[in-house]
């Protein structure tokens, strides 16, 4: 579908997981290229969302709260992974709904042995087979490591303490949350991408070092960093990272060591260059207290 038949023809898109990072970007996405938007969320009286937003109540998990009212007039919807999904996949299908895209992770490809069984893959691969089990017309985002990921160190940034952190020579390609966004929003909108499964990357990889100078650039001053062990890790802390959660960061961190993340932005969707950590360093400041 062009631009100019989205323009006269104005598909009603259900968006879940509205509220979440990749969510709000979704949704000024498409509504700055015409499209109405639905956003279904627990509690809509603290959704924060655009005005032109039609934000209704519902449980992805509790078909109870999942009226026809949600899904009334919906053309096409995008799938945040969470837990429960086949309830809220067979209410919409019943209801109509034609088009799915699926926000999942470069885990579920399971290219490198770290990623089979790994908490990511597992629940991933999941979501995904409860779409493409059920319909035909589903489009698949694998994003690889999220720029998001990198907030955990938010209060030491924001506090001067320094980052311990283990294999700072590994080199990863964060993703920035926007360019995931944007890239669902073409997949819902446009017909070119029915049944692809595509992953995205940010356009660099960076080792970890590197991440933190980066973002030390961005607001303005130097953020101490310490090298520590995995075991080191590990012990300080188990109490915040469940622990199939800290094997695989484990895993993830020790592979690109020698195997650096393959870079795959998202300009084959998008057309557009991928945004740099820079940028989403930028784009961040205030969240390191800058």
């Amino acid at each position: 579908m062009s631009s100019t038949e989205i323009r006269t023809f104005r598909p009603t898109v259900l968006v879940t997981g509205a509220t979440g990072a990749v969510g709000r970007h979704l949704v000024t996405t498409l509504l700055a290229r015409g499209a109405a938007v639905r956003a279904v969320t627990r509690k809509p009286e603290d959704a924060n969302l655009p005005e032109a937003v039609e934000v209704v109540a519902g449980d992805l998990a509790d078909a109870s709260i999942l009226g026809q009212h949600v899904f009334e007039g919906v053309d096409r919807a995008f799938v945040f992974p969470a837990q429960g999904i086949d309830v809220f996949l067979d209410a919409a299908i019943a209801a109509g709904v034609h088009r799915f895209t699926v926000l999942s992770s470069l885990a579920a490809a399971m290219e490198f042995p770290r990623d089979r069984g790994s908490a990511s893959q597992l629940h991933h691969s999941a979501v995904e087979a409860a779409v493409t089990d059920r319909t035909d017309a589903w489009t698949i985002l694998r994003p690889g490591t999220f720029a998001n990921n990198l907030l955990e160190w938010r209060w030491q940034i924001s506090s001067g303490a320094p980052i311990r952190a283990p294999y700072l020579a590994s080199a990863q390609a964060p993703v920035h949350e926007y360019d995931v966004a944007e890239a669902v929003a073409e997949t819902l909108l446009s017909d070119d991408y029915i049944g692809q499964i595509i992953p995205i990357t940010g356009p660099q990889a960076l080792t970890r070092t590197e991440q933190v100078a980066t973002i030390a650039a961005a607001v303005g001053r130097q953020i101490p960093l310490i090298e520590i062990t995995p075991d080191e890790f590990r012990s300080e802390t188990e109490q915040f990272i469940p622990q199939p959660i800290m094997e695989m960061l484990l895993d993830y961190w020790s592979d690109t060591l020698a195997a650096p993340d393959q870079v795959r932005p998202a300009t084959a969707v998008t057309g557009r260059p991928g945004r740099t950590l820079a940028e989403w360093a930028t784009d961040h400041r205030a969240d390191f207290g800058a």
